[in-house]
């Protein structure tokens, strides 16, 4: 028995996943530039995020990551998601005990990189990590994390919190897909690949 992670991510052209969705979901550190993705949002994304919801058995969240989508999901009407994200099984990180209110959500009570490992070890199929980047940074580091899934999209943004910051755990990655849609977005899939390998252009 064992879990694959998954990390699901949005990203302008310069590595920014911060505050996509919308102004004020994300606006830490004076981030100016909330609501950078729906204007590339169109049937090609759709359909992505669904085959990626559809195929998650389990979302993993950080606590900010959490928060922002229990109060949005739990109101979202079933024939538009609703009953897939609602239904499956949430676990959110936390160092701090917490009530989580989201139906079916479990609580993982201490350091992230413990209770993570013994969450894959203890449950089967795909757990999907949403936004969650101070969590990332952790698992990253654990080498917890399986398979990315980037959504790239056409816009530089110059500023705010990366996937891939500064102190990152280097590791190879094995491109495993990749597709555009019609608005310029480009989906690029990777398996992790254990350390990188090294060498030298003659």
């Amino acid at each position: 028995m064992a879990s694959k992670l998954v990390v699901s991510t949005f990203l302008s052209l310069d590595g920014i996943m911060q505050g996509p969705g919308g102004p004020g979901e994300d606006d830490s550190n004076d981030f100016p530039h909330g609501g950078w993705l729906p204007p590339y949002v169109d049937e090609g994304f759709g359909r992505i995020m669904g085959e990626q919801l559809e195929r998650a058995d389990g979302m993993l969240l950080g606590r900010r990551s959490y928060d922002i989508l229990s109060s949005y999901w739990p109101d979202v009407p079933d024939e538009e998601g609703g009953a897939k994200i609602n239904g499956m099984p949430k676990y959110v990180t936390t160092r701090t005990p917490m009530t989580a209110e989201w139906r079916n959500t479990q609580v993982l009570v201490g350091e992230a990189a413990e209770t993570v490992a013994e969450l894959k070890k203890s449950t089967d199929g795909e757990i999907l990590v949403q936004g969650s980047s101070d969590l990332l940074r952790t698992l990253q580091r654990a080498e917890l994390i399986d398979e990315y899934r980037l959504l790239v999209f056409p816009v530089i943004l110059g500023e705010g919190k990366r996937l891939f910051a500064e102190g990152t755990a280097p590791a190879g990655l094995k491109l495993t897909g990749s597709t555009a849609t019609d608005a310029g977005v480009v989906y690029v899939t990777y398996e992790w690949a254990g350390k990188p390998s090294y060498g030298a252009v003659a």
